[in-house]
């Protein structure tokens, strides 16, 4: 039975993750090397939980209730008590491994292990730690507290036993699951980073402007977001990190990772996060960049 959850990565993912489940009343801790990070994520969860009161979601008590569940630390000591451990760092393969390799002779040995990756193979994240039977993929969409489905993939050596508590405790905490194979990008990010890409491309080669081609998606296609906005959102460098992942795994063109993609990456202008992506967020309203 899971009861007390631990968190790794205080990012807009981890955040949120300790935010739903908390609010579940699932007992949480959120670790980050950062305590800047730290503090920023209780600031945020505060603040979320304040919306969810304006709006009727949740009373006052239960927003205060949740919030005395979440505990944070800079070190993963406290993760020999939980039940669950979801990892929710940046997407890159190296720093997932290396987290793993440090938590898991902290975990007691029943403890079931998660990834939130968007796109790494759950299969060859879970062959570097001590219980591939006792690992899945949950893959959460941004922004946690909103988005009601959560990707579950399960490695070649995940357990029918873990996938059913998997399901369960996802049941719990008010989302709805959906069954992934595990294969690069898994379902929703398989359909939609490829169209981001191309609407990259159509920026790329001048077919339309940023401004252009998110109207068209918005009005056109009934999308609540433009491609181009909602790339900024995600983060750009995790869109080329995704897409580099589907282009090597399944080693088709179709994949090939936009060249303007690549260079706004280079740049750091990756999104909201930093304050530019194909927007300009620094001034009162978004500016397109190009």
């Amino acid at each position: 039975m899971v009861q007390y959850v631990g968190i790794i990565g205080a990012g807009q993912m981890g955040n949120g993750i300790a935010h739903v489940f908390a609010i579940a009343g699932y007992d949480v801790l959120l670790s980050d090397i950062n305590p800047e990070a730290l503090k920023k994520a209780l600031a945020k969860i505060k603040l979320n939980l304040h919306r969810q009161v304006v709006k009727g979601v949740i009373t006052d008590d239960q927003a205060k209730a949740a919030l005395g569940r979440i505990k944070t630390d800079t070190t993963l000591a406290g993760f020999s008590e939980v039940d669950l451990a979801i990892e929710a760092a940046t997407e890159n393969e190296q720093v997932k491994i290396a987290i793993f390799q440090d938590l898991c002779p902290i975990l007691k040995p029943e403890a079931i292990l998660a990834t939130n990756t968007s796109s790494i193979s759950i299969t060859r994240l879970a062959s570097t730690t001590d219980r591939p039977e006792k690992f899945i993929g949950l893959h959460f969409m941004n922004p946690v507290p909103v988005m009601k489905l959560v990707e579950l993939i399960r490695g070649i050596a995940t357990s029918e036993e873990t996938y059913h508590i998997a399901e369960t405790f996802i049941e719990k905490i008010g989302k709805t699951s959906a069954n992934s194979e595990d294969f690069p990008a898994f379902i929703v990010n398989r359909l939609l980073l490829p169209m981001i890409n191309e609407a990259i491309y159509t920026l790329y080669e001048g077919v339309g402007s940023v401004e252009s081609i998110d109207k068209a998606m918005r009005l056109g296609a009934n999308h609540p977001m433009g491609p181009l906005q909602l790339a900024d959102f995600i983060g750009l460098d995790t869109c080329l990190s995704i897409m580099q992942m589907l282009y090597e795994g399944l080693a088709d063109t179709k994949y090939r990772p936009c060249p303007l993609l690549v260079k706004y990456v280079e740049a750091g202008w990756i999104g909201r996060k930093v304050g530019r992506g194909f927007y300009d967020y620094r001034g009162d309203e978004p500016v397109p960049t190009r």
